[in-house]
């Protein structure tokens, strides 16, 4: 501020000292050159009186090494010059003075040399006879007397600016003083400039309100602190780099670590390549998921990244105990696996009775009813081993053959195929959208819309409706159900897609359902990497989404 304070000062001195050194200069010019001017006109009228009175010898006796006299005739031919030879002299009539002086009995101009240090004032005046009465002096121009003055000029700014430098110098640290002894830690004790006191008021008020805010701050990071500590969960926050910003007792304990991991890479917490790989992906994808085996228990770490204003932060990282849910799976699995085994024996041998019975081993008059009953209950059996089986196979990851499946069409047949069961329960049913395909497998696939439709038509309310979507959205093909059933309570939501999980198990038992159906979506859908959507509201209806990339 200082330096700028002296550069000001230095420039204003130095521009106003340049403009008074011109303006002076250029006004005595102007005096001295109108003096000379006067003072010519004035030897002129002298002159021309006594040429009047004496002729041509009046002029040979005036002699002036400043002034020049030339008498000129009519014609313009020169009849005396004070300092030439007149014969030698050419014809003056075109001259600017003396054209003037012939038409209005006076005249004047000024001519320049060759080099514009020096000029030729002329005044002239027609005498009683006509003739033409001239004088002139020569003299140098503004710019050489600007030179001539060159040097006293340079000793005067020198002058004015080594003394305006120093005026400068001791004025900025005087403005700068109290400015520099400011105390902003309290910033209304200060007795400064009388300008600057909204500044310290302003600053003030900054102050109480940083002060506010630490207070404010102090107390959420307590808040954070007290309830990340008494969490079943375990937390923890990384910065962008990776590297761990809080971790809480449960974490510590789930990681064996202690506070000396914090502000070190998570790395140094765990180092397992899918933990690790999962944090690598957090930070490209946004979120990831990983489950882990720790102490005999089972964990699911889920990461999701943390963002600013379109700026990545950091990420978070929350581990859940999913032990008996794990658990409960797995007995699930083998459950699925043995009942399939537990009921084959038993559907071949009512599928060979039925047979037995279809080719007359039994009484004419029981035979359609028998074999009827029969067949019906093998079907549904042999339908629920179906369903086992093939999600034992989603389970085992096996390959099937992939083609390309319209899934327009495909809602269609299965539309088709179940409007005589809506018809008895009066729910209409209805396709729309447009005709968008996937690459899978067609059987998991009809198993994905079957099943979903089937389930709002059984479990719909008499006179609803079943409205099928197929479209693409955001780049992705979504085949959509919605019914105006019974719905599903929220605390279902995430189990309904579990094995044998059934919301109302009498309803189910009505409807015949396995508590498979939804389960074989789920699978299915991850087997061609889809997303399931649910959204439902008792007593108003269920809408499930598939979300194929």
């Amino acid at each position: 501020m200082t330096g700028r304070i002296f550069r000001s000062t230095m420039l204003v001195a130095a521009v106003v000292l340049l403009c008074s050194l011109g303006f002076i200069m250029g006004v005595l010019y102007d005096y001295f050159d109108g003096v000379q001017i006067d003072q010519m006109k004035n030897e002129l009228e002298l002159a021309g009186a006594g040429t009047e009175l004496m002729g041509q010898d009046y002029l040979e006796q005036v002699r002036s090494d400043r002034l020049r006299i030339t008498w000129i005739a009519r014609d313009g031919t020169v009849l005396f010059d004070s300092k030439a030879d007149v014969s030698t002299m050419g014809n003056h009539s075109n001259r600017e003075e003396v054209q003037e002086a012939a038409a209005y009995g006076e005249g004047s101009s000024v001519r320049y040399s060759s080099t514009p240090t020096q000029k030729t004032t002329y005044e002239a005046k027609t005498l009683s006879d006509g003739t033409i009465l001239r004088i002139s002096v020569s003299s140098v121009t503004s710019a050489v007397v600007m030179w001539g003055m060159l040097q006293p000029i340079g000793a005067v700014i020198f002058v004015a600016v080594a003394l305006s430098a120093v005026l400068s110098i001791r004025m900025a640290k005087r403005i700068v003083k109290p400015l520099n002894e400011l105390d902003l830690e309290k910033p209304l004790e200060n007795e400064a400039y009388e300008e600057i006191s909204p500044l310290l008021h302003r600053i003030n008020q900054q102050h109480l309100q940083i002060s506010a805010q630490m207070r404010k701050l102090k107390y959420k990071t307590d808040e954070f602190e007290q309830i990340t500590a008494n969490m079943k969960e375990g937390l923890v926050l990384m910065d962008k780099k990776g590297l761990v910003l809080s971790i809480n007792p449960a974490a510590k304990e789930l990681f064996g670590a202690t506070d000396f991991c914090i502000g070190q890479d998570f790395l140094t917490v765990d180092r397992k390549i899918d933990v690790q790989s999962a944090v690598e992906e957090v930070f490209s994808k946004g979120t990831s998921q990983v489950h882990v085996s720790r102490n005999g228990r089972e964990y699911q770490l889920d990461l999701t990244r943390i963002e600013s204003q379109g700026s990545v932060m950091g990420a978070v990282l929350l581990a859940f105990d999913i032990t008996e849910q794990y658990t409960a799976e797995q007995t699930r699995r083998e459950f699925s696996a043995n009942v399939s085994h537990e009921l084959k024996t038993p559907l071949q041998s009512i599928i060979g009775s039925a047979e037995l019975l279809e080719n007359g081993l039994v009484k004419p008059e029981d035979t359609g009813r028998f074999v009827g009953h029969i067949r019906q209950e093998a079907a549904r059996l042999v339908n629920l081993v179906e369903d086992i089986i093939r999600l034992s196979q989603l389970d085992e990851g096996v390959e099937l053959p992939q083609e390309n499946v319209d899934l327009y069409e495909l809602a269609e047949d299965i539309s088709d195929s179940l409007r005589p069961i809506a018809d008895k329960k009066n729910v209409t049913i209805e396709v729309e959208g447009a005709h968008c395909s996937v690459v899978g497998v067609r059987r998991l696939l009809y198993e994905i819309a079957y099943n979903l439709c089937e389930n709002a038509v059984k479990y719909n309310t008499v006179g609803g409706s079943v409205t099928v979507h197929v479209g693409c959205e955001h780049g992705n093909t979504v085949f959509r159900v919605a019914d105006t059933g019974i719905g599903i309570p929220a605390e279902h939501h995430s189990r309904v897609f579990e094995r044998f999980y059934r919301v109302d198990k009498s309803h189910s038992k009505q409807s015949g359902g396995t508590g498979l159906g939804l389960s074989i979506v789920k699978h299915a859908a991850q087997y061609h990497n889809a997303k399931l959507q649910l959204e439902s509201v008792p007593n108003q209806g269920t809408t499930i989404t598939v979300i194929f990339p």
